[in-house]
């Protein structure tokens, strides 16, 4: 099923936040029905640097293929601000496109964009995110491929604002809306009751962020349709390793630690080791007739 077709039934879907293949496998693995792809985890992990616009729109669409080649799960990706002027969205939306996105998804900051829950973001006009949303609609190849248009405006020209700019981007063609960062459940539902049965509505839960955590089905109960945790994983699995390599300092040895990770058959496991090594072998006389 397509994510436009999974986004019109219920139950709200919740994507959590990938980075590469390996996160895009567990996520699949783990049973959800889309993930994520964050460009502040790819920043995170990919160069170790918090998120201030230096993921590079060609490091996005490398993960993005990657991620393809190893799961079919529906992938919503975090395109920042498009990379440019509406003739960079135009590409980005084609590249990311045949990459095997699912979904992009544009903000109305300008460069260098930052991270929709840190201080001192600025914004482009109103007039000119609504081109941008313009241009990526008209060069998508696919009605599948969704646009997702997210405003950072609560933070910057305040809650209406924001919500004028996210009706200015629904008419624009977006098929998504996400606006970013409200500060409480008040403005949570005051933004699900202003576009109720017009639009698809898109929560980001940030561990720590301005936003109040809910879970994917209180959001839904008040009207929104796609929920996405985009940095959660590389929170925890951060939080994971730092006390891992703590153990191992102290120790000298990883047997403290073996009870809360993979052995080397169980990573390949996951990983799916024996049913390549079946594939190769069917390929290859020589293995096959030593496996009879």
């Amino acid at each position: 099923m397509s994510l436009k077709a999974r986004l019109a039934q219920k139950p709200a879907v919740l994507a959590p936040g990938v980075y590469d293949a390996l996160s895009a496998l567990l996520v699949e693995q783990a049973g959800f029905e889309a993930a994520y792809l964050s460009g502040a985890s790819i920043a995170y992990t990919a160069l170790g640097r918090p998120d201030l616009g230096l993921v590079s729109a060609e490091e996005v669409a490398g993960v993005v293929r990657r991620i393809r080649e190893r799961v079919s799960l529906p992938l919503i990706v975090d395109a920042d601000t498009g990379f440019g002027n509406a003739l960079n969205v135009q590409r980005t939306m084609i590249t990311f496109e045949q990459a095997g996105a699912s979904a992009i998804q544009l903000e109305d900051q300008q460069l260098p964009k930052r991270c929709g829950h840190l201080a001192g973001k600025s914004l482009i006009s109103t007039e000119e995110m609504v081109g941008k949303v313009r241009a990526a609609a008209d060069a998508r190849r696919s009605e599948e491929t969704l646009i997702i248009a997210r405003t950072d405006a609560i933070a910057v020209e305040g809650f209406e604002s924001a919500l004028e700019r996210a009706e200015a981007y629904r008419a624009a063609g977006a098929d998504l809306l996400f606006v970013e960062a409200p500060r409480s459940q008040e403005e949570l539902q005051a933004i699900a009751t202003r576009f109720a049965g017009r639009i698809p509505l898109l929560a980001n839960m940030v561990e720590g962020g301005r936003t109040p955590l809910r879970t994917a089905e209180e959001l839904e109960a008040i009207g929104y349709q796609l929920v996405i945790t985009p940095g959660a994983m590389v929170r925890a699995l951060t939080f994971a390793a730092q006390d891992f390599l703590q153990g191992l300092k102290q120790t000298g040895s990883t047997a403290g630690y073996r009870g809360k990770m993979l052995d080397f058959d169980g990573l390949n496991r996951v990983l799916g080791l024996d049913e390549m090594k079946a594939l190769g072998a069917a390929y290859d006389p020589a293995s096959r007739d030593a496996a009879e």
